[in-house]
């Protein structure tokens, strides 16, 4: 597999983790998952992240589960694994173990007990000497993490750590954050890495056409992000409004904290990427209202998107 670079572009999208109605882990619905995403333009898989339910899994789990990924992706797109964890001896066993499995990259989210600037600094130079020569994404999500990462920090760690080679930029707001690193990187002495946007991709057009490479993020439609990167890089901005709009509402319903991971599991599971919408517990569940709600947004979603000839 090749690793992971600076010109990581199109949509990584994040997996889920799925499992039986009992909370086993489902390795035929993995595949029937990869396949879907791969069918539907992902152009990267990214796996144990936070919406992925990494932290319910044992270790044992985890590495099962990113073996049956890599295995039927079969180095068709890189697939990037979340390490992050409070000490670096036990990142660095999951990365060894990832990487050993042909994983392209890692991602790495700063820990809440970084109080300043220069802490950060430390912790993602020494996160690098830890790990060796593994290229990494370096998560900006102050919203989980409380920790905000200014934009002259993300520079000085692009700059002087050169395994760090795409930032998945989720802080919100922050599309001025995107423009001011892409005007940052290009003064003299600067390195410029891939950016790719999370956030549920609720404000992917603006962050294309604030300089984005793309999505690092979820979504029970990953169709969605596919056509608005394809369509913002090639100047067909309209088009991409248009689509992204038919799928907004639903979009934004995704986004409720607590429910998102449920609702997308539902979908997911309706449109036969997976068997079951079952959460490991603990672990939320919809309601008949909710449910009601969802399918509601689907019919205009596709009634709207049929008025758009998709």
């Amino acid at each position: 597999m090749a690793r992971l670079t600076e010109d990581a572009n199109g949509v990584y999208i994040i997996a889920l983790t799925p499992f039986t109605d009992t909370g086993a882990l489902d390795l035929d619905s993995t595949d029937r998952m990869v396949d879907f995403y791969l069918e539907r333009g992902a152009t990267g898989l990214t796996v144990l992240g936070m919406m992925g339910e990494a932290q319910k899994l044992t270790t044992d789990e985890s590495q099962i589960y990113v073996r049956r990924i890599l295995k039927r992706v079969d180095g068709r797109v890189p697939v990037v694994a979340g390490v992050s964890s409070a000490g670096l001896a036990p990142m660095k066993a999951l990365t060894d173990m990832v990487m050993d499995d042909g994983a392209a990259g890692v991602m790495i989210a700063p820990p809440a007990s970084l109080r300043n600037d220069q802490q950060i600094v430390n912790y993602y130079q020494q996160a690098a000497e830890f790990l060796g020569d593994v290229p990494f994404v370096l998560q900006d999500f102050p919203l989980v993490t409380s920790v905000t990462i200014p934009v002259s920090v993300i520079q000085t760690i692009i700059d002087l750590v050169p395994t760090c080679v795409c930032l998945k930029h989720e802080d919100w707001p922050g599309l001025a954050k995107i423009t001011a690193l892409r005007k940052t990187a290009n003064e003299p002495g600067k390195r410029q890495i891939s950016i790719l946007c999370g956030n549920g991709g609720l404000f992917l057009p603006e962050e294309m056409a604030r300089g984005a490479d793309g999505a690092m993020t979820g979504f029970a439609y990953p169709e969605m992000m596919r056509d608005v990167v394809r369509l913002h890089r090639g100047d067909d901005t309209a088009q991409a409004q248009d689509i992204f709009d038919a799928y907004l509402p639903l979009a934004r319903y995704e986004q409720q904290p607590g429910l998102g991971l449920s609702i997308r599991k539902y979908v997911m599971a309706k449109r036969g990427a997976i068997t079951s919408p079952t959460l490991r517990k603990p672990g939320t569940v919809l309601s008949k209202d909710d449910i009601s709600e969802i399918e509601l947004l689907i019919e205009r979603q596709t009634k709207r998107l049929r008025e758009l000839g998709q």
